[in-house]
């Protein structure tokens, strides 16, 4: 199981964006996090004209469709939608990873028994304004 942003475990940071200009504001090989929606697609369309690793956070089954088939390397859904999100992601093999955010530990157990990929703490999101 992947596990971002907890105190025991070095991990890699996810860095909240809003627009394209954001995205100049974060390290270089960085992940960029931000909302699936047809809003962004101008963010996803520059991330995959530049090789720039997308964590994409998806409401429903059409919006996780969508995501993988645009490239996002981390799938990040609610716990409602994760274990119904990993079952689709094992049979249509999906590249990408689903991670769930957790607030706590105890959370973890539920989610190693759903088989999902990973969990990401709060704490593991960078809010980046420009």
């Amino acid at each position: 199981m992947l596990i971002f942003g907890h105190n025991f475990l070095p991990s890699e940071p996810f860095y909240h964006i809003t627009n394209i200009e954001d995205v100049s504001h974060t390290p270089p090989s960085s992940t960029i996090y931000f909302s699936f929606s047809e809003e962004n697609l101008d963010i996803i369309a520059h991330a995959n004209a530049n090789s720039v690793e997308m964590a994409l956070s998806v409401k429903n089954v059409t919006q996780l469709m969508f995501a993988s088939a645009l490239n996002a390397k981390y799938l990040v859904v609610d716990k409602e939608l994760s274990g119904a999100a990993q079952e689709i992601a094992q049979n249509y093999l999906f590249d990408a990873k689903i991670l769930v955010t957790i607030q706590d530990d105890e959370e973890i157990e539920e989610m190693a028994s759903l088989g999902v990929d990973g969990v990401v703490y709060p704490n593991a999101i960078i809010k980046i304004t420009s």
